[in-house]
């Protein structure tokens, strides 16, 4: 197989394993999920607005990451999110930097989400890592 077709095959597994997820997960990464990381680049200018959109941007590319290397959405793709997103959410609860009051509502939205996030995300990895065990 030649290397452009192994990579369009690896792509449309990806494809494949996306449109898989139930469409309320495609609903959360599509408009609520990668958006909300993403707008962090927004308010880089902030206090900690650097390091806030370095720890929310690396949970999306750890996890994009992991996706192209097994070719596709598992469970295993929660491990992305959770090294940069933990301290990410830590950071926010305990040592919020001051800003302004749109700064602020969006730190509160981003916290929220991530904190939603995580949740399934521990989860996840909990039942890949146990399903590995057992292998």
């Amino acid at each position: 197989m030649s290397p452009k077709h192994q990579k369009t095959s690896r792509l449309a597994r990806i494809q494949t394993s996306f449109f898989a997820l139930p469409i309320w997960v495609q609903v959360w990464m599509m408009f609520i999920l990668g958006p909300i990381n993403l707008a962090t680049l927004a308010f880089l200018s902030q206090p900690a607005g650097v390091l806030i959109a370095t720890l929310a941007l690396s949970g999306m590319i750890f996890t994009v990451s992991i996706v192209f290397a097994v070719g596709g959405f598992s469970k295993q793709a929660a491990a992305g999110h959770i090294l940069p997103w933990t301290p990410l959410v830590l950071m926010l609860i305990f040592a919020r930097p001051d800003g302004s009051a749109v700064y602020q509502a969006f730190l509160t939205a981003l916290l929220i989400i991530n904190v939603i996030s995580l949740a399934f995300d521990f989860n996840d990895l909990r039942i890949w890592l146990k399903s590995r065990a057992q292998s």
